[in-house]
């Protein structure tokens, strides 16, 4: 017994040694270890930090193109390569939202950004937790995602693409003094062009213009009933419209041979075969909502708490000289032609 107490001090004493002579390196390891383990506390953000941003377009065209290069633009400059965009267009399917939506979701993107009215619906009600932005959506209340545009309420907010609907009546006005009965043309399924063209009814009642509402439920339409429209009116006036937008060039080929005049709720719109419009820049909309989608994902900044934006720089009356010339139209000198 007194044998084997003996050799268990000594091993005792001999690891004591050595534990004493290695004590900087094992307390160095230690600590390290425990703090990549600790799982309580969160790691501080670092300023390499990257974030994954989906977007969802409704459909290609040139202002919900510029938007999304706006939106995106606004991001990089703020981020550089420190973000990444999962872009998926929809081709102009409202199920095609839904599905890209849910993508967004199960990828558990960081932001939604959401390009039109049925992306942002979609959207919407795929998650109430992940941040959603929208633009090229004319009122987020007709929508009905938010509470109200100055305290949205919910996981929602963005830019609207409201153009001055008072000032694109009073342009009608001028380039056309002479209008006697004005055909207001939109797709009746989209809610942005609802409204517009519910306020446009109210300014022209307001000077007096006597107005006749055409609708048309999908393109398939839009041929026969602007026809229509130009047998009974001396003037058009379509609202920023997607299924419009998408297919001017229908809308040209009935109204350019009858010498009608179109006004415009955007310039792309009007490039095509419009003959005046009062737009904002949809490039700018893109980016206002990037810079308020740098404020979420970086600064912290709620949703609920983000009143919705609006575009009021650079709205510039502008016509299409080619559209002018072909129908013999004379325009203001004070407008500026598209390039």
């Amino acid at each position: 017994m007194k044998k084997l107490l003996a050799m268990l001090m000594t091993g005792l004493l001999t690891v004591s040694m050595l534990v004493g002579c290695g004590s900087t390196p094992a307390e160095e390891t230690d600590t390290n270890a425990g703090a990549n383990e600790g799982t309580d506390v969160a790691a501080p953000v670092s300023d390499g930090e990257t974030y994954n941003v989906g977007i969802i377009q409704l459909v290609e065209h040139p202002a919900l193109d510029l938007a999304t290069e706006g939106f995106q633009d606004a991001l990089k400059d703020k981020l550089g390569d420190r973000v990444s965009f999962d872009y998926q267009n929809a081709q102009g399917e409202v199920t095609n939202c839904a599905t890209i939506s849910t993508k967004f979701v199960n990828d558990n993107v960081d932001l939604i950004m959401a390009n039109a009215t049925p992306p942002l619906q979609a959207a919407a009600a795929a998650t109430n937790e992940i941040p959603i932005i929208g633009t090229s959506v004319t009122d987020f209340m007709t929508a009905g995602v938010i509470d109200s545009n100055e305290r949205p309420g919910t996981n929602v907010t963005g830019v609207s693409d409201l153009a001055p609907i008072d000032e694109q009546i009073a342009l009608l006005q001028k380039v056309c003094p002479d209008v006697n009965k004005v055909a207001i043309l939109y797709c009746s399924s989209e809610p942005n062009s609802v409204f517009q063209a519910d306020l446009a009814i109210g300014y022209l009642s307001e000077a007096g213009i006597a107005y006749e509402v055409f609708t048309v439920a999908d393109s398939n339409e839009l041929q026969a009933v602007a026809t229509t429209a130009v047998a009974e009116c001396d003037c058009l006036y379509i609202p920023t419209d997607n299924t419009i937008a998408d297919n001017m060039e229908i809308v040209k080929n009935v109204t350019v041979p009858a010498g009608i005049p179109v006004i415009c709720g955007e310039e792309n719109m009007c490039g095509v075969g419009g003959l005046a419009t009062l737009s904002i820049s949809y490039y700018d909309l893109g980016y206002k909502a990037g810079l308020m989608a740098y404020e979420i994902l970086v600064n912290g900044a709620d949703p609920a708490e983000t009143p919705i934006g609006f575009v009021s720089d650079g709205i510039v009356a502008k016509y299409n000289a080619e559209t002018a010339e072909a129908i013999n139209w004379t325009i203001p000198e004070d407008l500026v032609p598209i390039e």
